[in-house]
């Protein structure tokens, strides 16, 4: 029988992984779940609220969603409908606003020229500066466009959000973005892609209500988990603060956000506009474009990287992977405690890599096969 006042789990935060394994364990395994988290809201990095002004932000700027799993798709459909919404993204590059991902017209609109898609390979191919070897994110890109598209779209973005020239970075930073040598002017190119209609928030709430969920905000787990007895603990936030820095600390990127409303319905003439050039900040969102909102005001978000504050990016170089491999080595030997979401794994994951990730859990959690209750992809 299970102990008056005991929770089965303590879930610590309340992002994507914490809330997915609170609602599967509390609605398909009848378990009684406790979720913390230090912030003053659940849905993590990607709450939205509606501003002084009335309007839809992100707080911690945009949130796209988009996937290749209908799992991932048809779970949360479960808890919003949506907004169809295909990201476009532009650069201002020498006083141009250009598409990014880098496409055809990107190319032709930089060097006056008029390419065809079967022509603009074979342009790639002879300003390219083939690398015999690819391990860094420099490499990545001057492998496929040069030197002069690299300088001018990639790396100045790169040193200012990661805070390392794209040379010291790992590949898989500028990997993450494509070039098409077609028209296609969108950020993702993903089966799924679309917004919650009513919000992200308002997509959570409805995660977490449930009479077998209990949620306690503006809490750190530390401060109650002698008080409050409960079974095991699935843990979502920095792994190497969970073993108090016992290796050292793992370094993460960070991001300041400064919100702007303006008396204009609209501001710019994309939802982001990069800049990869000398502004301190390296893009700015307008919401409006991702939510679909009508409304006599637009608000806005500047985006300036930081090496300090809430981590938000694990910094992807060898040395730093070395020194995870420690502290996933204590996590493996911990017993009762499921290591889950960005933080605790320390990989850049997008939303629906830790939806995934936290379904996973679940099943190897509980040993139901397909206790997800949605069809497999």
């Amino acid at each position: 029988m299970r102990e008056a006042g005991m929770f089965d789990y303590l879930i610590v935060g309340a992002g994507y992984a914490g809330s997915v394994l609170a609602e599967r364990l509390a609605r398909v395994s009848g378990k009684r779940v406790l979720v913390c988290d230090r912030r003053s809201h659940i849905a993590g990095n990607a709450y939205d609220h509606y501003n002084d002004a009335g309007v839809l932000v992100h707080k911690y700027g945009p949130h796209i969603f988009h996937t290749n799993s209908r799992e991932v798709f048809e779970y949360l459909s479960q808890f919003t409908e949506w907004r169809q919404y295909e990201h476009r993204v532009l650069g201002s590059v020498d006083g141009q606003l250009l598409p990014i991902p880098i496409n055809l017209d990107t190319i032709n609109r930089y060097y006056g020229l008029n390419l065809t898609s079967f022509q603009v390979e074979e342009f790639l191919n002879s300003i390219a500066e083939k690398r015999e070897q690819i391990r860094t994110s420099e490499d990545v890109v001057v492998n496929r466009v040069g030197r002069e598209l690299y300088e001018k779209f990639f790396r100045n973005y790169t040193r200012k959000q990661w805070g390392l020239d794209p040379s010291e970075l790992d590949a898989s930073v500028t990997a993450r973005v494509p070039i098409r040598t077609n028209r296609d002017d969108r950020y993702f190119a993903d089966s799924y892609q679309a917004m919650p209609l009513h919000g992200y928030t308002r997509m959570f709430e409805k995660m977490l209500d449930h009479p077998n969920i209990k949620i306690m905000l503006n809490t750190d787990y530390r401060d109650i988990e002698r008080i409050i007895p409960y079974k095991e603990m699935i843990y979502t936030g920095p792994v190497d603060e969970f073993f108090d820095f016992r290796h050292g600390k793992l370094p993460y990127r960070s991001l300041e956000f400064k919100h702007e409303t303006k008396d204009t319905e609209v501001y710019q003439s994309a939802p982001v506009v990069n800049y990869p050039n000398d502004n301190l900040y390296t893009r700015i969102t307008e919401f409006k474009y991702l939510t679909g909102q009508e409304h006599r005001k637009t608000s806005l978000v500047y985006e300036y990287p930081r090496a300090e504050g809430d981590p938000y990016y694990p910094v992807p170089r060898p040395e730093n992977a070395e020194l995870y491999a420690k502290y996933k080595t204590l996590a493996d030997e911990t017993q009762g405690v499921h290591f889950v979401g960005r933080l605790a794994t320390y990989k850049y994951y997008n939303m629906d890599q830790v939806v995934a990730q936290a379904l996973t859990t679940y099943k190897k959690i509980t040993g139901e096969r397909d206790a997800a209750n949605v069809p497999q992809s």
